[in-house]
């Protein structure tokens, strides 16, 4: 009897359990709502209904008063696909991107490994290597572009050269690169400096016992530990690199750089919108520049999922 009794009770405490938990997370869902709603309306007010709007303009040749827009198809990306100067532009970006990424990333890297190892005047050095990242982009872009203006400019004085850093197709992409390294390796070092820090202390004291010198330990074990981190820091700066455009237009005085070899894709779409008045073209062009992002980040999720698969 005692046995048949617990077998009814057993199941209808597991209904009453689940129906309890169903009610506590429909409550917490209907208190927690209240919380988000401020964020989701101004994200759908932000971010999803300009994005919907400019999806609609691109299939239109609306200009920058938005009065009299007619549907044109895909016209505008047609001509986008075969718009020579956006291609440059996209080059420009691109080439911009393989400069920065690789040499932030090393960069970031040992700066962080310096104020990680250091004994004396730790927080000095960490409070150098990221105050410039909490700069505004203007402000350290005109710092750049007196430090690089030819004959009165810092470097060339400092180094007694000549170079014509921003007025030569040659540098000025350079010149930029070199900007955007001083002002943004902040954030990255950040990222490496924290990561540094939640390594185990106990992982080098077992590698010093078995004899493991510096370098060895850096490379079997610091480097390891840090790939996770190392991913996140090349996704960032690929994403944030391709929208290149504050520092390349201040840093050339709101031009498109020497024989328009500065000129990112950024740059050019705003061009077509806010210059020519082509905001139905633009807003293609943007709708392009959209899908190029997704897939480097789709493409970065898939071979992060893939390594993470074959280290299984």
């Amino acid at each position: 009897m005692t046995t048949s009794a617990q077998t009814v009770v057993a199941p209808a405490r597991a209904r009453t359990a689940t129906a309890t938990a169903t009610v506590r997370r429909k409550q917490g869902f209907q208190h927690g709502g209240w919380f988000v709603a401020p964020f989701l309306a101004l994200f759908v007010l932000f971010v999803i209904w300009p994005l919907l709007r400019g999806v609609y303009l691109s299939f239109t040749d609306a200009n920058i008063s938005g009065e009299g827009a007619s549907f044109v198809g895909l016209d505008n990306y047609r001509e986008a696909l075969n718009d020579s100067a956006m291609w440059d532009a996209l080059g420009h970006s691109a080439y911009f991107t393989l400069l920065v990424v690789p040499c932030i990333t090393v960069l970031a890297f040992l700066l962080a490994m310096l104020a990680h190892h250091i004994e004396r005047g730790k927080w000095l050095w960490r409070l150098c290597f990221f105050v410039p990242f909490l700069l505004p982009s203007t402000v350290a872009a005109n710092m750049f572009q007196w430090l690089f203006t030819q004959g009165i400019g810092l470097i060339n004085q400092t180094f007694g050269i000549d170079t014509p850093w921003l007025t030569d197709k040659s540098y000025a992409m350079l010149a930029i690169v070199i900007e955007t390294l001083w002002w943004t390796v902040g954030f990255s070092f950040l990222l490496y400096l924290a990561a540094l820090q939640g390594i185990p202390g106990h992982l080098y004291e077992a590698a010093k016992l078995d004899g493991a010198n510096a370098w060895h330990r850096m490379v079997h074990i610091t480097l390891p530990m840090l790939r996770n981190i190392t991913g996140l820091v090349i996704a960032l700066q690929i994403l944030a690199s391709l929208q290149l455009f504050d520092q390349a237009v201040v840093m050339m005085d709101f031009s498109p750089g020497p024989e328009l070899s500065t000129r990112s894709f950024v740059q050019y779409t705003l061009e077509q919108g806010f210059t020519s008045y082509r905001v139905g073209y633009a807003s293609a062009m943007s709708i392009i520049f959209f899908v190029i992002i997704a897939v480097v980040a789709l493409a970065r999720m898939w071979l992060l999922r893939n390594r993470e698969e074959g280290g299984r």
